[in-house]
């Protein structure tokens, strides 16, 4: 069975807030289908949202953000990383793997990530204190080196 998606997976994935999202739901941009008072959405569906032309421009504003506030702030109180993942896949692989990240965003409270997959490719950005962003790239080679 494939995965369905939240409106918080969707907003961990795109960095936009549930409350955007809504407006597109709202708007026709965004489709899914609400069961038992939650939005649930396939990945067909988030394919399609993806595509897009103006959530592709908000996506590539938010991932660009991401990594540009990661370079702007010069004065870090902690210390911080910033992972660009550029990683050639399959559909059904770009699944698994934003199936993989939505989950680890869950253990840990100070990161960020953005994940986009074109044409055969995902990029995915990870940003936030150094140990959530080791743990999340240790538990990645990990899931690969079991493949």
């Amino acid at each position: 069975m494939d995965r369905n998606y939240t409106l918080d997976d969707i907003a961990l994935m795109t960095g936009f807030s549930t409350r955007t999202l809504r407006n597109y739901l709202t708007q026709g941009i965004l489709k899914g289908e609400k069961t038992d008072g939650k939005w649930q959405f396939t990945a067909e569906e988030l394919d399609r949202f993806f595509a897009e032309p103006f959530v592709k421009e908000g996506l590539r504003i938010k991932r660009n953000s991401i990594v540009f506030d990661f370079l702007a702030d010069r004065s870090k109180q902690a210390k911080r990383a910033c992972v660009i993942l550029d990683i050639p896949v399959s559909l059904k692989e770009s699944k698994m793997l934003s199936d993989f990240f939505c989950k680890q965003m869950e253990t840990v409270s100070d990161a960020v990530f953005t994940f986009d997959w074109n044409n055969g490719n995902v990029r995915i950005i990870l940003s936030g204190a150094e140990e959530s962003v080791a743990t999340i790239m240790e538990a990645y080679h990990g899931m690969k080196s079991s493949d």
